[in-house]
């Protein structure tokens, strides 16, 4: 007789407190349409608002569901690495606790995994939010795909059930800037894709911002390409070329036209185009750098505060 199989649910949370008790109730749900052993790990990732009271009283009456609280945010990231810690399924599901990731999807997440896939994830095909919005996240995905030194797929998010194999290897990584898709890629095994409609938060406003999604953006770039510095080795190629043509031809008018007027307007601008090429290349070297210093420190990946269990 086949043992059953466990699921650990790992849901990141940070200002979700009113959709705490809906993702409960539906992550209940689906596991016993399934039919698997289950458990179910929240992470309150430092949330200012009442996340742990919340699951304080779900962890009381649910022997299936712990409550992981970190003493300040952390990042999502973060909150994925502390549940997949403590996590004994054998797989883990990811989740974000807005639940705009949809809890039923775990339905055909599980039948793949069944199939023999190690890892399968949610591909956005539609989002729920502002036209220049989707199109952006379009962009980015796509260019993010071309430009990584490894295949990561294209408008997928952390929302994916993982194997306990490639759970083990990813524990493995002493990374602090964790970019976790990425890192899924990276990884291997067998790894496929299940469509679905991203739709917006049920409660409250989204936390990210323009600023956050740039961030967001150059994270996973300066993780996984080194095409950035590729970038300032051709420009300086390339600007190199143009100062050399434009020294020859200043050499052939001076001879032609000795008398030619001079002018500070060309100086003005070949002073601007070269700064800028500079200030471009220090901002990119920049942040390879400041990857390398928050590696270097060495502090921990997260703090937890405190384990809640039945």
């Amino acid at each position: 007789m086949n043992k059953k199989k466990t699921i650990s649910a790992i849901i990141a949370c940070y200002k979700d407190s009113e959709a705490i008790p809906f993702m409960y109730k539906r992550l209940t749900d689906v596991f016993s349409n399934i039919g698997v052993n289950y458990e179910i790990i929240f992470v309150n990732d430092g949330s200012p608002d009442n996340t742990e009271e919340v699951i304080k009283n779900i962890v009381g009456k649910d022997g299936h569901v712990i409550g992981i609280n970190h003493s300040r945010n952390f990042s999502s990231q973060m909150a994925f690495t502390s549940g997949m810690e403590i996590a004994k399924g054998d797989a883990v599901v990811l989740l974000d606790g807005d639940l705009q990731d949809p809890p039923e999807l775990i339905e055909k997440f599980y039948q793949k995994w069944n199939q023999g896939y190690d890892v399968v994830y949610g591909i956005r095909v539609k989002r729920e939010a502002a036209f220049w919005m989707q199109v952006a996240y379009k962009v980015f995905y796509r260019v993010f795909n071309k430009i990584s030194y490894i295949n990561i797929p294209v408008d997928a998010g952390d929302f994916s059930l993982i194997d306990r194999k490639v759970v083990e290897e990813l524990k493995k990584f002493p990374e602090r800037d964790r970019f976790i898709r990425g890192l899924r890629a990276w990884v291997g095994f067998r790894q496929i894709g299940v469509s679905y409609v991203r739709p917006e938060r049920m409660f409250g406003k989204t936390t990210n911002n323009l600023l956050r999604n740039f961030n967001w953006a150059t994270k996973g770039i300066f993780s996984f390409s080194y095409i950035p510095l590729q970038i300032m080795t051709l420009l300086s190629m390339l600007t190199f070329l143009i100062s050399l043509v434009a020294m020859i031809l200043q050499i052939i008018l001076r001879l032609i036209l000795p008398n030619s007027p001079q002018g500070i307007t060309t100086v003005l601008i070949a002073i601007l185009f070269l700064g800028s090429i500079q200030l471009l290349g220090l901002s990119i070297l920049g942040q390879y750098i400041g990857k390398i210093f928050e590696e270097v420190k060495q502090r921990p990946q997260f703090i937890v505060k405190s384990i809640l269990r039945k």
